[in-house]
């Protein structure tokens, strides 16, 4: 299976509720999000269905990845929200058959389930930039592997010159 895990892009730092969940995109988050979706699309066009925290901002950044993809079925994910172990969204990848998912949420959430599948330990963290994207083959039961780690400036590249690099 490969796994895309995107982070989130850049949200307001307090929504008018009070509550995390609650916090939206900013203008430029929103933009950041469109853009490096465009430059996923340009990479990965199999990408099967999107699994994203309920939360809105990641829910926001996975609805404009999906656009860019054309991919209709978002699916939010409480295995997704940034105080939950990365194990269980790893047993919700294997308990689908999907061949190319993506996933998008939080930090360090995100970084511990790229350790976890990709070294077998959700301790070792490796930390995603905001609209950063992480491709990870994995077979569930076995340590995956990293296959690209993606500044969001490069899928923003790409989405501008439209380029389909092989990955």
């Amino acid at each position: 299976m490969d796994v895309w895990i995107l982070r989130h892009a850049k949200a307001q730092d307090r929504a008018a509720s009070g509550r995390d969940a609650d916090r939206a995109l900013t203008p430029d988050g929103t933009r950041r999000a469109e853009a490096v979706g465009r430059g996923l699309a340009e990479l990965s066009p199999s990408i099967e269905v999107v699994l994203t925290s309920p939360y809105r901002r990641a829910r926001q950044t996975a609805e404009a990845a999906a656009r860019s993809l054309g991919i209709e079925q978002v699916i939010e994910s409480r295995s997704l929200e940034p105080s939950r172990n990365p194990s269980e969204a790893a047993s919700e990848l294997a308990s689908n058959s999907w061949r190319s998912v993506l996933v998008v949420g939080h930090q360090p959430h995100l970084g511990s389930l790229v350790g976890l599948l990709a070294l077998g330990d959700a301790g070792q963290e490796i930390p995603l930039r905001k609209s950063g994207v992480a491709l990870v083959s994995w077979k569930p039961g076995a340590a995956g592997r990293l296959e690209a780690f993606l500044p969001p400036t490069f899928l923003e590249m790409l989405a501008k010159k439209g380029r389909r690099p092989k990955v």
